[in-house]
């Protein structure tokens, strides 16, 4: 099935570590053009080459991009233009959470929860809707959580971000919708990468540089959350990619301002 996204260019933000990682690659087997914005530049040429490799028709290129950062962003998006000459979908996946009893964070910690999670997708919205406007035409999809709609245990300052995803991609939504962009949202439940090759350096399964989903999340840990989910396992970075590929898509052009969830049925809305 055709999705229409051939020669299309995309932006994915953390786009070669876990989830953005399965985004970048799924996009790629579509044949887009991509710019992977990816902190970790060294994983990014990774995911970069093995993109190239799927042999689809798009060309891949890596912005070593801070999104917390507004004038990082830009540069990303000015970089972006003068190769592909145009920006069809930006994909804002970056995220970091580290959990914990809200009684136990500081202001520090909710600093760097607030911009990665909230500040990058401001960021990055405030920053390609003027080229979009003037195209009258574009799609912006930002990854939130289950957390942002039902509110998740020791996750009290990440919850508030996801939520703000949420209602900021609604209202802009609204504002937006008659130059022809579309902005949606989809929800991850737990999603634990396989392994390290499938995550940055900056990514919430490691810590120091080692590879912690396996000692954080052992099978044990793994089977009993998969019981809180309808259909008894948890989401691969695939299943979410999946999600959002369709948003992107020509299949979805008349859906705007939605919120999807792919978490198994983990909130049920």
């Amino acid at each position: 099935m055709d999705l229409g996204l051939a020669g299309k260019a995309v932006i994915v933000t953390g786009g070669a570590s876990n989830i953005g990682r399965a985004i970048s690659l799924t996009f790629a087997k579509e044949g887009a053009n991509l710019a992977i914005a990816e902190l970790d530049e060294a994983q990014g040429k990774k995911v970069a080459k093995q993109a190239d490799a799927l042999g689809a028709g798009g060309r891949t290129i890596v912005i070593k991009t801070d999104v917390t950062k507004l004038g990082e962003v830009e540069a990303m998006v000015k970089k972006t233009l003068d190769e592909f000459g145009k920006v069809d979908v930006l994909v804002n996946v970056v995220g970091w959470d580290n959990l914990m009893p809200f009684t136990d964070t500081t202001p520090e910690f909710w600093d760097k929860i607030i911009a990665l999670n909230y500040r990058s997708d401001l960021n990055c919205i405030k920053t390609i809707l003027p080229h979009m406007i003037e195209r009258k035409g574009g799609n912006i999809v930002s990854i939130s959580s289950d957390a942002g709609r039902v509110g998740e245990f020791r996750e009290a300052v990440y919850s508030g971000c996801k939520a703000g995803v949420i209602a900021l991609s609604k209202a802009v939504a609204r504002e937006v919708g008659r130059h022809g962009i579309r902005l949606n949202v989809v929800c991850p439940g737990m999603t634990i990468p396989t392994s390290a090759e499938e995550v940055s350096e900056y990514s919430m399964f490691k810590l120091e540089g080692k590879f912690i989903a396996d000692v954080g999340f052992p099978p044990e840990a793994k089977e009993k959350m998969a019981k809180s989910y309808a259909l008894r396992r948890l989401g691969t970075a695939q299943d979410i990619a999946n999600g959002v590929i369709f948003l992107a898509s020509d299949m979805a052009s008349f859906i705007t301002g939605q919120t999807l969830s792919v978490s198994g049925g983990y909130s049920m809305m």
